[in-house]
């Protein structure tokens, strides 16, 4: 249920469970850990993140929710293994994200996406807290007012909203795999020290 493709350089990992809404399970979450972690050591120059189906990912599995999985170490393992790595990393959102799926999101470097996609977090409602890590990513970028709109207040954000707040930086109507591969063209283009040292710069001690 989780692919992934090596194309010069460029990891694209794709979830695959259209079925269930690109929900995931342990399993899942440890192979995209495993992913991650491999694409810092065997010299990935870019990682895609997308799904398959109308839906990137509606967060975590419900069953295995209810039954641990929401506070499994494993979230805080992908979104960590994102976060370091050394190449550029882009959420291409093939739809709408929530829940726990937000958490490799806001690891990403760069977040595209689909017109009629939503982002929504609802642990509010359901009983959970946010992965540690979600939550200072997420007020980086938006704020604290607009992390409370979607941590505290439930709301389902659209991708246009989301992009005027700076959540998502931006939305088309092409293939957004595609278009990550184009944004993706300059670090490719350069020597991996040199992308490494500007991504350093840009995110200083958030690596």
């Amino acid at each position: 249920m989780i692919e992934l493709a090596i194309e010069e350089g460029v990891w694209t990992v794709t979830i695959n469970r259209p079925e269930k809404a690109n929900s995931l399970t342990a399993t899942m979450l440890g192979e995209l850990a495993d992913i991650a972690e491999r694409a810092a050591t065997e010299g990935a120059r870019a990682l895609i993140l997308t799904g398959t189906g109308r839906v990137f990912s509606a967060g975590a599995d419900l069953e295995e929710a209810h039954a641990g999985l929401a506070t499994n170490p494993v979230w805080e393992r992908l979104s960590g293994a994102i976060a370091a790595l050394p190449c550029l990393t882009i959420a291409a959102l093939n739809g709408t994200v929530a829940g726990g799926a937000m958490g490799m999101v806001l690891a990403c470097d760069l977040r595209i996406s689909v017109a009629g996609a939503k982002v929504f977090y609802p642990v509010m409602r359901l009983g959970f807290l946010p992965q540690p890590s979600d939550v200072p990513r997420l007020v980086r970028l938006i704020g604290p007012a607009r992390a409370s709109m979607i941590l505290m207040a439930g709301q389902k954000i659209t991708a246009a909203e989301a992009q005027t707040w700076g959540l998502i930086d931006r939305v088309v109507d092409e293939d957004v795999v595609t278009l990550a591969h184009t944004l993706a063209g300059d670090a490719l283009a350069a020597a991996p020290a040199h992308a490494s040292a500007i991504k350093r710069m840009i995110w200083g001690l958030a690596l």
